[in-house]
């Protein structure tokens, strides 16, 4: 990846680059690299080959600014099967993110016949004609699948990294995933006059990490009261699917 990376590191503290801002504040970071940095703390501190990331809940109670970040993990259980792990996020002496993360270990399926929602049949990234638009200043790369314009309708695409998380180290597909998780929030709540609520959360369950650079979204759910909302997107990559992404969100205008 050539485009600048969303973060330096001098190994305590995390430095935002300006391709860090969020679609409600220039001068505040989007929730995406929150849950990345967090991400990339439990795995690099607590990842281990035999253990999956199966849930990963983030917690986005303040819209942080560009000062440096600080960093800090857990366990919380450390046994034979389970492993749970909280981050914290602060910055100015001020929490500005939390997670926690429950790791499974791997084994074996049982020997047995349980349904499963099949695989979504769509047209693969490659068969879609790449987009000129750059989603907040190139954060992404986006390849819309069918209603991209009709909020009325359930919505499909394809989404790919382009940027490094930390400056000088590769994304694994842990942070893949866990970047775009965020994505849930716009896609599925967004409506014909554009995105009004703002998440305050993100819940990302994966029965595997994904092996292809594209995440799809699949628009499952949204429901909204009172100013309150709750969406849901079904995640997959090129080979089928991986999980998925839910949040809770407010209403929200931009400052």
């Amino acid at each position: 990846m050539k485009n600048e990376s969303f973060f330096r590191t001098d190994g305590s503290n995390y430095y935002p680059n300006p391709v860090c801002a969020g679609p409600w504040d220039p001068k505040s970071l989007h929730g995406r690299v929150i849950a990345g940095l967090l991400s990339y703390e439990i795995e690099s501190k607590h990842g281990d080959l035999d253990f999956h990331p199966a849930r990963l809940t983030v917690d986005l109670y303040r819209q942080p600014n560009f000062s440096p970040i600080q960093v800090a993990s857990q366990k919380i259980r450390d046994g034979r099967r389970i492993r749970v792990v909280d981050a914290e996020l602060t910055s100015e002496g001020k929490s500005i993110g939390r997670a926690t993360c429950q790791l499974l270990k791997c084994t074996r399926n049982p020997e047995d016949s349980i349904w499963q929602r099949p695989n979504w049949s769509v047209p693969s990234p490659q068969e879609i004609e790449s987009e000129s638009l750059n989603p907040l200043g190139g954060m992404w790369e986006i390849r819309h699948i069918k209603n991209r314009n009709d909020s009325s309708q359930q919505r499909c695409l394809w989404m790919r990294e382009v940027r490094q998380l930390i400056e000088g180290q590769e994304l694994t597909p842990w942070q893949r995933v866990a970047l775009a998780a965020d994505f849930a929030s716009p896609f599925a709540n967004s409506g014909e006059k554009g995105l009004a609520f703002i998440n305050t959360d993100i819940t990302l369950y994966t029965h595997r990490l994904p092996t292809t650079p594209w995440i799809g979204f699949e628009v499952m759910n949204h429901q909204s009261d009172k100013g309150i909302a709750i969406a849901e997107c079904y995640l997959y990559d090129e080979l089928g699917p991986i999980g998925s992404s839910s949040v809770t969100a407010l209403a929200q205008t931009k400052a």
